[in-house]
């Protein structure tokens, strides 16, 4: 490890309805650990919620990490993942960091040195007693480019461009992004990377509107051309604006739900969410068909990297619900097969609409109740392609890159019923 200068960190958690934070408890790594501990005053609180009840329940004492973990994955949630992990590295190292692995950071370090405005209702300090965000001045959109390009060369950034990007580094994710906020609304900007081969940010966009057109519950999208590189701006769910501030609204990923981490992801499967939602979920019945939905969408259009922190639920302490669908980025193959992040059914996950649809009971879910909401999907997608490519400024070397290839793939249809696969023809 480059860093092993924190040992303890203070969770803060904005409750339910407030836009200010209050101090939940102290995070402290030992051992290759890191344990949670609520404090006095927050369990003292009328209006106190769990960070997670199946995770840290309201009680004094250290808690006790579920099995396999080795930090509760409820705060994980919070963490920088790949991208601002990166810019991290970059912040520290300058140039060096583009030779060092982000996991020569300890987690601690990732906490407290990413930005403050992070998915969801917590935030990481030093101080028990005071709140002090690391949040930047707002920056443009093509500065921000800029900023991407300089870290993904490993070039050390201008103050100015340093702070700019800084204010994105607690956003998960791999790919180049950044935070962005107007008087009434927030976003999450994505960004083209020097590595791409082909429009995956427009690639992202497509998917993401034909998502809402098929019916599925997805963020606000809209794309922006900045320096000649595309922008996609997703606009934040896990923010509210009030009267007297923004409001943040708690959610766990469903790899905390499935009470995972990344090295035991493989594991996660769609039927298993499908049991969380009867047992745990408000609306079950409805959110069953709602995730069948993104599980077959996600097979029609090419989103294999449908992994358990792409899905997420929001937390108001004692329930959960199912959050807008997001990320769904279609992912660059080479041949027809392909398989899903996340096990469909049994140990199968095949990017097969025959495999969703031996799924279907587990959602609770006729077969033919199945087989019409994937007629309804194909049919949407393929009479409304071109129009969404054409506003999407795609050009047509990229519609025939994505079009069969990842949006409705042959691979998918095989073993399907006759009459969907007759859609196509």
């Amino acid at each position: 490890m480059i860093s092993d200068a924190y040992d303890e960190a203070f969770v803060w958690t904005w409750l339910p309805g407030m836009t200010e934070p209050v101090v939940a408890g102290r995070l402290a790594a030992a051992g290759g650990q890191m344990l949670f501990n609520y404090g006095q005053s927050y369990l003292g609180r009328d209006n106190a919620i769990p960070l997670y009840a199946p995770e840290l329940p309201l009680r004094r004492g250290t808690l006790p990490l579920l099995n396999g973990l080795t930090m509760p994955g409820c705060i994980r949630d919070a963490a920088p993942d790949a991208w601002g992990r990166r810019v991290i590295i970059n912040r520290k190292l300058g140039m060096r960091g583009a030779q060092i692995d982000t996991g020569e950071l300890d987690e601690m370090t990732y906490l407290l040195e990413s930005g403050s405005d992070r998915i969801g209702a917590l935030d990481f300090q030093l101080s028990p007693s005071e709140y002090v965000p690391r949040e930047t001045p707002s920056a443009s959109l093509g500065d921000l480019q800029d900023a991407i390009s300089g870290v993904e060369r490993g070039v050390k950034l201008s103050p100015d461009l340093e702070r700019a990007l800084f204010h994105g580094s607690s956003i998960g994710g791999a790919r180049p992004k950044a935070m962005i906020t107007t008087h009434e609304r927030k976003f999450i900007a994505k960004f083209s990377s020097q590595s791409d081969i082909y429009s995956v940010v427009k690639a992202e966009y497509i998917a993401m509107r034909l998502a809402s057109l098929v019916g599925i519950q997805a963020a606000p999208v809209q794309l922006e051309r900045v320096g000649g590189k595309d922008v996609l701006l997703i606009e934040r769910f896990d923010r509210v604006r009030s009267e007297h501030g923004w409001q943040r609204r708690a959610m766990v990923s469903a790899l905390t739900m499935f009470e995972l981490d990344e090295m035991m992801a493989r594991y996660a499967s769609y039927e298993e969410f499908a049991t969380l939602i009867r047992h745990r979920f408000t609306n079950p019945g409805a959110t069953l068909i709602q995730l069948f939905a993104r599980l077959l969408f996600n097979v029609l259009c090419g989103n294999t990297d449908d992994h358990a922190r792409n899905h997420a639920a929001y937390w108001d302490g004692r329930e959960l619900t199912l959050t807008p669908a997001y990320d769904i980025c279609p992912q660059a193959r080479a041949g027809n097969e392909a398989t899903q992040a996340m096990l469909i059914v049994g140990d199968d996950r095949f990017s097969r609409i025959d495999t969703c649809l031996r799924a279907a009971p587990l959602f609770l879910l006729s077969h033919e109740e199945a087989v019409a909401i994937a007629r309804q999907q194909i049919e949407m997608i393929r009479d409304q392609w071109d129009a969404v490519c054409t506003d999407a400024q795609l050009s047509e070397v990229d519609r025939a890159l994505m079009w069969r290839r990842q949006f409705l793939n042959p691979f998918a249809f095989e073993g399907a019923p006759p009459a969907l696969a007759a859609l196509l023809q």
